[in-house]
Order: structure tokens, then C-alpha cells, then sequence
């Protein structure tokens, strides 16, 4: 078990490494082509794709679940139905963004602070770049699909090939062709389409078996997508909830003044790679627990959750003590603004709380999505969020930084508090019912 849940999780840490590369390429090219506005307007445009593309993150998430349940059950009828909704229901929100794009980019520039000519950059690359919202969601829902057969080797190799495609092609519009920032959204666009005629390569030539089950009439009957939608809309909400805290975090640190701001930035930099290493896990454990679901395995699924947390405290525990040995010298190398490095170091103790109190959530999230749970992933991170805006609104004005991070860890343990107590409800007697279900059908 411990190398299959290994075998699973690699491979998403590679991938989840290589999503802000994206951002990241961008940045970098712009950089050389005009002043300190241009690295400001892919600053923002970047941020408004991300909060864009994150709350539609169901489309991979309730995807793989599904998909992993068919693959435990050797259910692969079903597995193409779930393939098809789930690209038609990507290509249909893509379909509506491009209608859409005009209202939904005057709707998020009016919360960025910025000149004409910085807003009139960031139109410029948005209107191209939103071109890719197909390609983009499309891959959402092939990422999950894919991960659900329990293959997470694909979905890397295609995350790799877009990255190193999007270098090239930026590079040569922007140098070459002279394309300006316009080049940089070209780039980026073709690359995520050929990253999506890459999957579905992968698709045709490997799962050949599932071809003869594709049938887009039948997977789209209304009655039988319910659960589908119930299940996408439970974590389309929860993830409303998570860019409502993560977006507030730096609003509210930025009212309490630019240096603080600044270091929040620089702090949550450790949360995030300890974020794409547990998200590896969290993929892991959606493959496998929807995987023993389907098979109705519940000695399986037992074992594999209980490996999935020893797992998550040797990696906390290992976090905690890198964070505490070399985290602070890693301060100096993020930035050399001494000021914002002094004033972290007075922060920087929350950092060593967060993998302890986080790790659990992260588990608990890939389990839950994997078991379709989405109702009850929904409350907790409702709880969770309820009590991290009322901490910090409580607290802000006698502790001020430290309630922001006080009430992040909370939300983070409150979450995985509050999923330890659904667990038992939310999967193990979904498998128990299942099986008297089963006997029952004999």
C-alpha cells in the first residue's frame, strides 16, 4: 500500500509544482520587455486567472472521485459517462466566460487599485489569454479523469510539456515576433490547447477500451447527471469559501500597511510548498479511497487512510523541523528588503504551526473528494470559514497581524477537526451500505 500511495503521489507533486510556473514564465518574459507597469498588469492578470480557474477546480476534483469509484466497481461504462459530463460541463462554463468576458473582467478590475495604462495591459493579455478557458477547464476534467484510473504519470508529463511549450512560444512571439505582451497570452493560450490535444492523445491511444462506452446522448440524460451536479455544486461552493479566506489574507493585511502586506506575501510562501506536497497526497488518497469505495474494499480503504495520516505527520513533523532549522535564512533569500525581512521573523513563529495544523485538512479533502462526500466537505470548511472571519474580526483590533494568522491556523486545524468527525458517516457507512445494498440485489 505504501508504494502504490507513493506511486500515486509523486507524480502530482511534480504537477502541482509546475502550475504557478506558468504565471511565473510570464512574468519573467515581461520583464524584459517593458518597465515595472508590465510586471504589475501579469501580476494581476495572473491573479485574476488563478481565482478564475480555482473556484472551477471541481470540474477535476468531482471528476476523479466519480471516475475512481467506476474504476474500483470495473464499472467502465460508467467511467466514459463521467468522462463526457465532465468535459461538457468544462466546455460549457468555458463557453460562457468568453461570452461573458467583458462584465466578468470589469467585475474583478474594479478591487485592483492601479493606473489606466497597467488596467489597459492587463485587458490586453486577459482578452487574449481567456481564449484558453476550454483548453484549460477541458484539462481539469481529464486531470481527474485520469487520476481516478489511478494514472497520475499523464497528467504530469502533460503539465511538464505545457510548461516547456509555453517557454518556447512565449519567447518567439515576444523576441522574435515583436508581439509585445500580446505575444505572452498567445503563447500561453496555444500552449494550454496543445497540452489538451495531448490528453487527449494519451486518452485515445491508452484507453482504447473505452472507447466503444463513449456515448455523449446517454451520459447527458438529466436524471441520471444529478448526482454529478449536487456532488461539483458542494465543492464549487467549498471552494468559494477557500479563495474567500486566501483572497481576504492579503486585503486584510494590506490594511494594516504595505510592509505587512509585503510579509504576509513572503510568509505564505511556506505554506504554499508545503501545500503542493500535500496536495500529492491529497490525490493519492482521492484515487485510491474512491478506488476501495467502488471495489466496496473497506478493510483496503481502513488501511490506506491510516497510511495516507502517517504519512501526513512525518511529512508535518519533517516541515516543522526544515521550517525551524532554515526557514528564516530562507527569508533573506526570497528578498533582500531588510525591513520585510526583520518584520517576518516577528511573524514567522504561525509558519512553524502551519504544517501540524494543516495537514490533516489536506488528507482529509483528497479522502473526502474520492468518497464524493461533498456535502459534508462543504459544511466543515463552512464551520471553518465562519469561525476564521470571526476570529480575525474579533481579535484584529488588540492583536492585529498575529489575528490574521491566528485565525488561518484555526481554520486550517478547525477543518480537519471538523472532517475527522464526518469521516465516519460521510465513507465508512457509505461502503457499509453499499454492501447491505448488494446482498440485498442477491
Amino acid at each position: 500500500m505504501h508504494k502504490t500511495i507513493l506511486r500515486l503521489a509523486f507524480p502530482n507533486i511534480i504537477t502541482n509544482i509546475t502550475v504557478p510556473l506558468l504565471g511565473l514564465v510570464d512574468l519573467a518574459i515581461v520583464g524584459h520587455i517593458g518597465d515595472k507597469t508590465y510586471i504589475a498588469a501579469i501580476a494581476v492578470a495572473t491573479m485574476i486567472f488563478n481565482i478564475i480557474y480555482w473556484i472551477f477546480g471541481f470540474l477535476r476534483m468531482g471528476t476523479s472521485g466519480f471516475t475512481a469509484q467506476s474504476y474500483g466497481a470495473n464499472d467502465m461504462p460508467q467511467a466514459a459517462k463521467i468522462l463526457v459530463r465532465s468535459l461538457s460541463v468544462a466546455f460549457f462554463i468555458a463557453l460562457l466566460l468568453i461570452v461573458l468576458q467583458i462584465p466578468v473582467f470589469k467585475t474583478i478590475i474594479l478591487l485592483i487599485d492601479g493606473s489606466e495604462h497597467m488596467q489597459s495591459l492587463v485587458f490586453r493579455y486577459f482578452s487574449i489569454n481567456i481564449w484558453a478557458a476550454p483548453a484549460i477547464l477541458g484539462l481539469y476534467g481529464l486531470k481527474g479523469w485520469f487520476i481516478g484510473m489511478q494514472n497520475a504519470k499523464v497528467p504530469m508529463w502533460i503539465a511538464i510539456f505545457i510548461n516547456l511549450l509555453n517557454i518556447c512560444l512565449g519567447l518567439f512571439f515576444v523576441f522574435v515576433l515583436k508581439m509585445d505582451i500580446e505575444g505572452v497570452a498567445l503563447g500561453t493560450v496555444l500552449a494550454q490547447y496543445s497540452g489538451l490535444a495531448a490528453g487527449i492523445c494519451f486518452f485515445l491511444t491508452k484507453y482504447k477500451f473505452i472507447h466503444k462506452y463513449l456515448n455523449i446522448r446517454e451520459s447527458l440524460i438529466f436524471s441520471q447527471m444529478t448526482t454529478f451536479l449536487k456532488v461539483n455544486s458542494d465543492i464549487f461552493f467549498r471552494s468559494v469559501c477557500l479563495t474567500a479566506v486566501f483572497a481576504f489574507f492579503p486585503v486584510a493585511g494590506s490594511k494594516i500597511g504595505e510592509s505587512t502586506l509585503a510579509t504576509n506575501a513572503l510568509l505564505m510562501q511556506f505554506f504554499t510548498i508545503f501545500s503542493y506536497i500535500m496536495d500529492g497526497f491529497a490525490y493519492a488518497g482521492e484515487a485510491l479511497t474512491g478506488r476501495f469505495i467502488g471495489a466496496k474494499d473497506n478493510n483496503s480503504l481502513k488501511k490506506c487512510i491510516k497510511l495516507l495520516f502517517v504519512w501526513g505527520t512525518i511529512l508535518s513533523l519533517f516541515f516543522m523541523v526544515i521550517y525551524a532549522a532554515w526557514g528564516q535564512n530562507m527569508l533573506s533569500f526570497l528578498t533582500d528588503k531588510q525591513e520585510i525581512v526583520a518584520l517576518a521573523k516577528e511573524f514567522y513563529w504561525w509558519v512553524l504551526l502551519v504544517p501540524l495544523t494543516g495537514f490533516a485538512a489536506f488528507l482529509w479533502d483528497g479522502i473526502f473528494v474520492g468518497a464524493t462526500a461533498s456535502r459534508a466537505m462543504l459544511i466543515t470548511i463552512l464551520i471553518a470559514t465562519i469561525f476564521f472571519f470571526a476570529i480575525y474580526l474579533s481579535l484584529n483590533n488588540i492583536m492585529g497581524n498575529n489575528a490574521l494568522w491566528f485565525a488561518l491556523i484555526m481554520f486550517l486545524l478547525l477543518r480537519g477537526l471538523a472532517q475527522t468527525f464526518f469521516a465516519k458517516k460521510a465513507i465508512f457507512e457509505k461502503i457499509e451500505d453499499a454492501q447491505k445494498q448488494h446482498v440485498s440485489n442477491r
